[in-house]
């Protein structure tokens, strides 16, 4: 996510130089061949502003719905941060010394510090597992980064049974509950109550999760995508054929003006097509996407403090002024 107030002009020439180059040479030759003589190059102006007029509706439609795809998958991390510190409270608040009275054959003693202890921890540190495993899926890279990322929050046995499943964010949500289900029912750690709360935090895990799912897994309606650039593609080589005419009664020096008029005019409308194209996948790890990165360690530094460690990593900051 790009986190500068206004974007650097080395990054509008580097996204925009081909388009730009392109349309020059394009207006450049279309005036040329005008000036030396081919007359019927020429049409008249309406036609020209009543497409542009069109496809700025078109475009505009198709941006409002690619930056809806971006904000909901900005609110999705967003609540995956605020149901991840939930969980941190339950499972530090909820998991304590206290046996509760059950209906067990067996009397349960009193947890020690030293299994509190490993008990928080492993929840925890799964939970970062799983955050971290979700931004990897999302992003295609569980085979390069695992390791780093997902693994040191793992035991060696768990990481290597979670890396081969087909979807890993899943079975590590899967083993919350099953280690849930053993405080509660042969550890006799948890109350019904204390023990449906936290299964409804997995719950809405699940949910968020979906919700980054589909937006990853459904692509932005093709037909919207396709025809917003062809549309544009026509209004960019129709517009200097509209304009000759209409810069030539300015005066005859004056039709070489219809060059960089042209290609200022197709550079604003394709720059707004591509402001959308770009904000189709917020997953992708691009300069504008959702920054996936800074929010997992975000978590990490949150839960883990609430651990009472202190040795913690650093904030994850910008490169380039982008924030991944």
């Amino acid at each position: 996510m790009y986190i500068r107030q206004n974007l650097r002009w080395s990054i509008i020439w580097r996204s925009s130089r081909a388009s730009v180059l392109f349309l020059l040479l394009y207006n450049t030759v279309i005036c040329a061949l005008y000036v030396g003589g081919m007359r019927f190059l020429a049409i008249p102006w309406q036609p020209v502003a009543t497409l542009g007029t069109a496809v700025a509706f078109y475009i505009g439609f198709k941006n409002n719905g690619s930056y809806d795809r971006f904000w909901e998958g900005r609110q999705i991390w967003g609540g995956i941060v605020n149901a991840s510190r939930t969980w941190a409270i339950q499972v530090l608040e909820h998991i304590t010394s206290r046996v509760d009275a059950l209906d067990l054959p067996r009397e349960m003693p009193a947890a020690t510090a030293a299994e509190l202890t490993v008990r928080h921890r492993r929840l925890l540190y799964r939970h970062i597992a799983w955050c971290n495993a979700l931004r990897l899926e999302l992003r295609r890279q569980r085979g390069e980064l695992w390791e780093s990322d997902v693994a040191p929050f793992l035991s060696a046995e768990e990481s290597e049974f979670m890396r081969h499943r087909a979807n890993p964010p899943v079975h590590l949500l899967r083993r919350q509950a099953a280690e849930l289900r053993v405080l509660r029912e042969e550890r006799g750690l948890l109350n019904d109550f204390q023990h449906i709360t936290s299964m409804q935090t997995l719950d809405q895990l699940f949910t968020l999760q979906g919700g980054c799912e589909r937006i990853k897994n459904t692509p932005f309606p093709r037909q919207f995508a396709f025809y917003s650039f062809v549309f544009v593609s026509l209004f960019a080589v129709m517009l200097p054929l509209g304009l000759l005419h209409e810069f030539e009664l300015q005066g005859p020096r004056a039709i070489w003006l219809s060059v960089p008029i042209s290609t200022l005019i197709a550079w604003v409308f394709n720059t707004i097509e591509a402001v959308g194209h770009t904000s189709e996948n917020p997953f992708e790890n691009q300069m504008n996407d959702v920054p996936m990165t800074a929010l997992c360690r975000t978590i990490e530094i949150d839960l883990r403090e609430m651990l009472g460690e202190t040795e913690l990593p650093p904030k994850i900051l910008p490169i380039a002024e982008v924030l991944y």
